[in-house]
C-alpha cells in the first residue's frame, strides 16, 4: 500500500469516528428537546384539566 492509500484509510476512519460522535450528539440533543417540551407542555395540559374542577369546587364552597 502506498502512503496515499494509507492516508486515505486513516481519513476514512476519522470520518467514521466523527460521524458516530455526531449521531450520538444529535440523539442526545433530540432527547433533551423532547424532555424540555414535555416539562413545559405537560404541566400546562394538567393545569387546563385541573382548573375547571378547582373552580367548581371553590365556587361551591363560596356560593359564587
Amino acid at each position: 500500500m502506498n502512503p496515499q492509500e494509507e492516508q486515505l484509510v486513516r481519513l476514512e476512519q476519522k470520518i467514521d469516528a466523527i460521524y458516530t460522535s455526531t449521531e450520538k450528539s444529535r440523539k442526545y440533543l433530540l432527547t433533551m428537546l423532547i424532555a424540555s417540551v414535555l416539562m413545559v407542555v405537560l404541566p400546562l395540559i394538567l393545569a387546563a384539566l385541573a382548573l375547571p374542577v378547582l373552580m367548581s369546587t371553590l365556587g361551591g364552597i363560596y356560593q359564587i
